[in-house]
């Protein structure tokens, strides 16, 4: 998916600078070789979106296979299906939650679960100033990347998670909004987990 996504940017980065190429995602990647020529001056530029454009034809069915076959092979469990509660969250994200959290004794409060998570800030402070500030990669890759992602599907399908977030944009940058999201989501996500029961959203983000 990062692949995916990376090749697909490129490719609108590119097709940006021609103010006569402008398209969708699904339209971009149908895109041929014969369309570009005769669509951009450049030659340079065909065989530079021609190239990103095969890497992403590779990576799609590859995609594909896994999103089929990742589902068959995990072990569903209740910690799991109690996460898919959460509006937005597949199948493949809640597991990876539920997989890289572990034994729940591992996070024994809250706070620890959203500093796993990445979701908290690592800066210390003493009498209002910063007295020194912790490394950004303490904590789990993967439960970072799938906090964001739930974070993301979560302002898309749910309108309190959406009213949150955009409380949390008027006040600051879109990345810390959307991360202050996130930080609210891995705290639900841990009592749901710890207590097996079903995401309460108005709770957690209302």
């Amino acid at each position: 998916m990062r692949q995916h996504t990376a090749q697909v940017l490129s490719v609108q980065n590119l097709l940006a600078r021609n103010p006569d190429a402008r398209f969708r995602t699904k339209q971009m990647v149908e895109l041929t070789p014969s369309t570009l020529q005769g669509m951009l001056s450049e030659a340079e530029h065909v065989l530079a979106l021609t190239s990103r454009l095969a890497v992403v034809h590779c990576v799609a069915p590859q995609i594909t296979t896994l999103e089929k076959t990742v589902p068959q092979r995990l072990k569903h469990t209740p910690a799991s299906a109690q996460l898919q509660s959460v509006e937005g969250m597949g199948t493949i994200v809640a597991q990876t939650i539920v997989l890289d959290t572990g034994a729940m004794g591992r996070c024994p409060s809250v706070g620890t679960d959203a500093s796993y998570c990445r979701c908290v800030g690592s800066t210390t402070m003493s009498h209002g100033k910063r007295n020194g500030q912790g490394t950004g990669k303490n904590g789990h890759p993967s439960l970072a990347w799938a906090s964001m992602e739930a974070a993301q599907c979560a302002i898309r399908c749910s309108p309190t998670v959406q009213r949150l977030y955009q409380r949390n944009q008027a006040k600051g940058p879109l990345m810390i909004a959307r991360k202050a999201v996130a930080h609210q989501l891995a705290r639900a996500c841990y009592a749901m987990m710890r207590d097996l029961v079903p995401c309460e959203v108005h709770q957690a983000c209302g």
